[in-house]
This record gives structure tokens, sequence and C-alpha cells, in this order.
């Protein structure tokens, strides 16, 4: 359907596969959307079981987009009042409005750059989110994924939470060791028994100090 290549990302390709849109970069599957309207295959899927006791109308941070499979199921699930996202690579923002549908949507806010400097920004700020997804540093080594991690607590609002995307042969039980004192509830999640993702979901962080 569409391929492009971005400095920042390399080769990107959108691909209609029966009756699903996907988002194909570097021969991994970064987002769906189904063509026919049925959300139901997606919500068998990490997207989806990320978004568990997600209180209404949120303001939402989510720190890497892809083609945009959870700001549809948010829209569906918890009508945020804004959802901002961080992506680094502008290509990318651009398909995902023009070929996943988040063109038509409105009230998206599109932070381009990297997530080490733009969360710390927002921290500098003042924003405060109450629902925050880190997708970014699934793989990645932990001298990334674990203070990325760690800076995205301080943007979560109180009563809020953080879930984190993890690979299951990652660093996602050792950073929930490092996370569990920041927060008063904390849970570990493999997505499906032959499935590769863990979710680390982080609630109600505790106050500085506590």
């Amino acid at each position: 359907m569409f391929e492009a290549r971005s400095e920042a990302t390399g080769r990107i390709r959108v691909v209609d596969y029966r009756n699903e849109r996907r988002l194909v970069v570097g021969g991994d599957i970064l987002s769906v959307y189904p063509l026919d309207g049925d959300w139901s295959r997606v919500e068998r899927e990490y997207w989806s079981r990320a978004l568990t006791r997600v209180p209404p109308r949120p303001a939402v941070l989510l720190i890497g987009l892809g083609g945009g499979t959870q700001v549809h199921l948010l829209r569906r699930l918890a009508r945020p009042r804004l959802i901002t996202v961080i992506e680094r690579d502008p290509v990318i923002v651009r398909v995902a409005c023009e070929w996943f549908g988040l063109g038509a949507l409105g009230r998206l806010e599109f932070l381009c750059g990297d997530a080490e400097r733009i969360v710390p920004w927002l921290r500098a700020i003042g924003r405060r989110f109450d629902f925050v997804m880190e997708d970014v540093a699934y793989a990645e080594p932990a001298g990334r994924a674990v203070p990325l991690a760690q800076a995205a607590v301080d943007l979560v609002a109180p009563r809020g939470r953080l879930v984190i995307n993890r690979h299951r042969r990652g660093d996602a039980h050792r950073l929930a060791t490092a996370l569990r004192p920041r927060f008063r509830e904390m849970q570990l999640r493999r997505v499906r028994r032959e499935g590769e993702n863990v979710l680390i979901h982080c609630i109600d962080p505790r106050a500085p100090g506590a």
C-alpha cells in the first residue's frame, strides 16, 4: 500500500493483509488497524491488555506511536480529554495520520523528538498524566530502557498509572523491582503464553519522600 524510508526509522511499510492494515518496520509489526471495523482481534493483544483500569476521561501520554493502535482503543474505551504522543520520527506520525485514521480524530498532541529529551522537558514544565504508556524501549538494552522508565514515573498524576511494555527476555523483572517503591501497586503480566510481551502495570504513585 505504501512504503517510505526514514533516516530515523529505516524502511517503513503499510501492508494490507486480509481485513487488517499493518505498519511494518524492520520486519516487525508495530501497529494494526482493522479495515472491517472489528476490534475484537486487537483486544487479545498487548495494545488492548495494557489499557485495563484506565480511568474515564483521562489525560494520556503515549511514549511511542507506531500506527496509533492504542489511540483508537483509548478513544473507544475511555474517551480521553487529551492524548499526547511522543514519537521521534515525523514520518511515522504522517503515516499514522494518513493510513491509520489518526488524522480524522482530533484532540491529539504530537511531540516529535527523542523520548529521553522530551520526557524531562514535560516534567520540568509540570505536565502530569492519568495514564502513561511507555512502548519505545521494548527490546532495548537496560542502559537505555531503565532510565527512560524511571524518568516517566514523575509524569504520572496521583492515582494514575504507568504501563511499560517489555520483551519477556528483557529487563521486566529488574525494572519492576526498581519501580516498586515508587508505586502503591505493581503487576507483571505476560500477555499470552506464546507471546513475547510482558506488561508492567505501575498503579498509584507514592508522593515523593513517602
